[in-house]
């Protein structure tokens, strides 16, 4: 059986298409037998308590199981089906049981411990010192200190909040694929661009119909709610969309995450309380840069207290808009991306449709590659004959300077049926070395634009740019890692309120000529990007931020403070801390029947419980970073330094979790970061 299992193959790739559903109990059963028997091994009292033994064992073992649920994980997420489900939730579950187990292992605790007790801990590299002081951390908060009932119920509660995960994940994307509107006559889409119209025919082509088909996948959830003039039209899938998984909408009680959302709270409360916090929010801070609540909550207040007005006076000046220019009396929320683009087209006279030509999805991949070679001396060539789960994927090889394979990434672009929406990287194999082999780190980077159409290739709109730039920067903090111990390389193990670091400075590149200059050209002419144009881009850029800011704000606080202020006496109260948080910052209140949290999959089932704030707490030091290439730019006249980049990588992207986040940041800007960085780059300061 082995043999045959792709899963079990030690090979530098997974295999895609030889996985099937039935692989995936099999293999995970036979990796933990021998994962368990390792750790026994380990643990015997005559084995040797050294670095090596104890550490890169256990990295090893894990390698193996992590080159064998990658692959199932990202499936799950990339080509869904209902036999991957059926295995999918109960070996996720496993794995978790088996990490709680693991991370209650006194023995294997103590042995770590020995470790750090020993007399020449210090003399260890900064690295291997890491290690060591990540895991007691992880230990502690895995309930090694616990005793009985607590230690068994605290096991218990993750492997729930695992299986309630991937339930909440699963109702978004259902619900999501439940409901489109079929539309006949061309007519009723009026407003929607010529682009955007292409991507709806063809989703009604991809279901055998005539016309086109109005979906809640993202291209055509931004294109009916940006440019269509129809606004019954605007309202249905604003309604569908804002009540997906909730016992709101055209689906009402279907997919609802109502329930799930309740008991994961209550979960994570008794999970935090079990190891001595007060709340999730406070536990949630042991992984993170943040000191306490208090520093996040005011770093938050501080941000709403400069925004709110802001986001006031613009809010005031688009009904104004909407009401003499749109005649629209009532500014309703599926109004306002429809009326904030055409008053952004009558101040700036910038249209994304006018910008879209210029970014042609090829070159953009092409140009980003540019960029990145300038920056830091690496290249990314295609390789033909690599095994991908769908014929739109490819792969590349990311080489060095000196032409040496380092890394691979998989890039996975468009939307499609099966493909949960968004954008993100993983990690498909981590860099490792434990001293007879070194595995290399591959990447997956993976977004929903809309495909190409009718011989047109894809064109992307700015926004799109930006956020193919932001996962690639996730995905160079992954690949260009120097640590070979996966457990603090790449992207693990850094602070939560740091990881975003990487991808959000690579934003910045998005808004440089010189940058925008290697790819941005006209795809049918090859007219560079126009000057004129991208003068209009720049005066455009901050149109809002006011409204971007308060409603970012508003997913930090009410995830924020529904972990901070749960009392289990009462429940989450989830609709009453979002409205009361509304009330503080929110300038535009959605219907009483928009259900955003249930929706809401970072909080939820992603990774950032308590952590949504990290988003604007990187971009401040994103902002900071990149003013080090706008000072260098000064000396060599473009922020697309050489000098500046390998800095950049050799201090930030290359040391992983081997040291703190803070000192990374201060090794290359050489001081602290200066919150004023946050304000000028959403040009508030």
């Amino acid at each position: 059986m082995t043999y045959d299992n792709p899963l079990l193959a030690d090979d530098k790739l997974p295999a895609f298409t030889q996985i099937r559903p039935e692989h995936i109990e099999p293999a995970i059963e036979a990796i933990l037998v021998d994962y368990r028997a390792g750790i026994d091994a380990l643990i015997a009292p005559d084995a040797p308590r050294d670095f090596t033994t104890v550490m890169l064992t256990q990295e090893r073992l894990e390698q193996r199981l992590a080159r064998a649920w990658a692959p199932v994980s990202h499936l799950h997420s990339v080509a869904d089906s209902e036999a991957l489900r059926k295995v999918y939730g109960p070996a996720e579950e496993k794995l978790t049981d088996h990490a709680i187990e693991l991370g209650q292992n006194r023995d294997l605790y103590a042995a770590v411990q020995a470790l750090a007790d020993a007399p020449d801990f210090a003399t260890l590299p900064r690295a291997e010192r890491a290690l060591v002081e990540h895991a007691l951390r992880d230990f502690r908060l895995s309930g090694v200190a616990l005793e009985e009932p607590a230690r068994s119920r605290f096991r218990e509660i993750g492997v729930e909040l695992s299986k309630l995960s991937t339930e909440f994940s699963n109702a978004v994307l259902d619900a999501s694929e439940a409901w489109h509107e079929h539309i006949s006559d061309e007519r009723d889409l009026a407003g929607i661009p010529e682009s955007g119209r292409a991507v709806l025919r063809q989703y009604a082509e991809d279901q055998d119909l005539d016309g086109y088909l109005v979906t809640l996948k993202q291209p055509s959830v931004q294109a009916v709610l940006s440019y269509a003039d129809n606004r019954g039209l605007r309202e249905r899938v604003y309604w569908a969309y804002q009540t997906r998984a909730s016992d709101q909408g055209p689906n009402a009680g279907k997919f609802d995450n109502s329930a799930r959302i309740e008991k994961i709270m209550a979960l994570r409360h008794e999970a935090a309380q079990l190891l001595g916090f007060a709340n999730a929010a406070e536990e949630s801070l042991a992984t993170k840069m943040a000191s306490s609540p208090t520093e996040v909550m005011e770093f938050l207040h501080d941000l709403a207290t400069r925004a709110k007005p802001v986001a006031q006076q613009e809010l005031a000046a688009l009904r104004e808009f909407a009401h003499t220019e749109l005649k629209l009396d009532n500014l309703e929320s599926w109004d306002v991306g429809y009326a904030s683009e055409k008053l952004r087209q009558r101040q700036y006279a910038l249209d994304e449709e006018q910008l879209k030509p210029y970014f042609p999805l090829p070159a953009v991949i092409d140009g980003l590659f540019g960029l990145t070679e300038k920056l830091y001396g690496i290249t990314l060539a295609p390789r033909d004959g690599v095994d991908v789960w769908h014929p739109d994927v490819r792969y590349y090889d990311v080489r060095d300077a000196d032409g040496r394979v380092f890394a691979g990434a998989y890039v996975d672009l468009y939307a499609r049926n099966g493909k949960r929406g968004g954008a993100w990287m993983d990690v498909c194999r981590a860099r490792f070395d434990d001293g007879e082999n070194l595995q290399l780190p591959v990447a997956f980077l993976t977004c929903n634009f809309a495909p190409p159409t009718e011989g047109k290739p894809a064109l992307l709109t700015h926004d799109d740019v930006l956020t193919l730039f932001h996962e690639f920067g996730h995905g160079l903090h992954h690949l260009l890692t120097e640590i070979a111990l996966p457990s603090i390389g790449g992207i693990d193990g850094v602070e939560w309120d740091a990881v975003e670091l990487p991808s959000q400075f690579m934003e910045n590149f998005g808004w440089n000529r010189q940058a925008l200059d290697l790819f941005a050209r006209h795809y049918e002419t090859g007219e560079r990007l126009p000057d004129e144009l991208f003068e209009r881009m720049l005066a455009a850029r901050h149109f809002h931020a006011g409204l971007f800011l308060v409603r970012q704000l508003e997913f930090a606080l009410f995830d924020f403070l529904l972990h901070l202020d749960y009392d289990p006496a009462q429940g989450a109260h989830t609709l009453a801390v979002l409205e009361n948080v509304r009330k503080q910052v929110a300038v535009l209140h959605p219907p009483a029947w928009q259900r955003f949290p249930h929706g809401f999959s970072h909080v939820f089932a992603g990774g950032y419980a308590a952590g949504y704030y990290s988003y604007l707490w990187a971009e401040l030091l994103s902002a900071d970073a990149f003013g080090e290439f706008e000072e260098h730019a000064g000396e060599h006249g473009s922020v697309i330094d050489r000098a500046t980049g390998e800095r950049f990588r050799r201090e930030f992207l290359a040391v992983g979790a081997s040291r703190p986040a803070l000192e990374s940041f201060i090794a290359f800007r050489g001081r602290k970061p200066q919150p004023e960085a946050l304000l000028r780059s959403h040009g508030l300061a």
